[in-house]
């Protein structure tokens, strides 16, 4: 439990929920850059096209996407869990400090989304 009674400690902990937040969002767009990657070869030379190489970026795309997903609920649940060890005065009154772990976790949820329609959509 922390003892400083200094809301900085607050503001660190949620830098680096956000560092972790462009981190997932980071990994689930190169995902799906990944993934589509497959179509773009397919259209620009379908004569030399194999079928294992769209294959690879079907799979290597959506474990971007899945990774990027557990980063943002892992850090979430860090970020949480860390708010349970602050002292209330160490909260700023009227501070919203639960808002980015809610935001990390929608990110995650709707990125376990996108996964799940990539695939079936292949």
């Amino acid at each position: 439990m922390s003892d400083l009674k200094d809301p900085r400690v607050l503001f660190a902990a949620e830098r680096t929920l956000l560092a972790w937040n462009r981190t997932s969002l980071a990994l689930i767009a190169f995902g799906f850059v990944v993934e589509r990657a497959g179509i773009l070869i397919r259209l620009v030379s379908p004569a030399q096209h194999e079928a294992g190489l769209s294959g690879a970026s079907l799979w290597f795309g959506l474990a971007f996407i899945v990774l990027g997903a557990w980063v943002a609920g892992w850090s979430s649940r860090q970020y949480l869990r860390l708010l349970g060890t602050l002292t209330p005065a160490e909260f700023p009154p009227g501070y919203g400090a639960r808002w980015g772990a809610w935001v990390n976790l929608i990110v995650a949820a709707l990125a376990a989304g996108l996964a799940v329609m990539l695939y079936r959509a292949a």
